[in-house]
């Protein structure tokens, strides 16, 4: 009875650790119609940078990512990938200040030029329909 028991409290440790890393993606669609999106988790964004929105200062790089129906800020505070340009696919994670802007703490930008992240492609083929 008792090694039952401490297997369930095992368990319900294990998966409310689990639950508090999920980090789940979404398209600016998708956050745009999310009535109950939360601003203290951390989430994914993926979409295309869109072009002509990249602006950097001092301290920050400020761009949109779009899904070619609706669009997002994204503010962020480092080194861009190598990899990042204007026209190409990127998952930016961070918080959400609103629906429309994301303030990030990673880019993950794409591997070459015919890879684009599964979760981005499929958001794009979604946004098209």
């Amino acid at each position: 009875l008792i090694s039952s028991f401490l297997a369930l409290i095992l368990i319900f440790l294990v998966l409310r650790s689990l639950e508090e890393n999920v980090v789940y993606f979404f398209s600016p669609s998708e956050i745009n119609k999310k009535t109950n999106i939360s601003f203290n988790s951390k989430i994914r964004v993926g979409g295309l940078v869109k072009i002509d929105s990249v602006k950097k200062n001092d301290t920050s790089v400020n761009f949109i990512i779009t899904d070619l129906k609706k669009e997002i800020v994204v503010s962020y505070n480092g080194l861009l990938p190598n990899l990042f340009s204007e026209g190409k696919g990127v998952i930016a994670e961070g918080k959400l200040k609103d629906k429309k802007y994301l303030i990030a703490d990673k880019i993950l930008a794409k591997h070459d030029e015919n890879y684009m992240p599964p979760e981005v492609s499929k958001a794009l083929e979604n946004s098209n329909n």
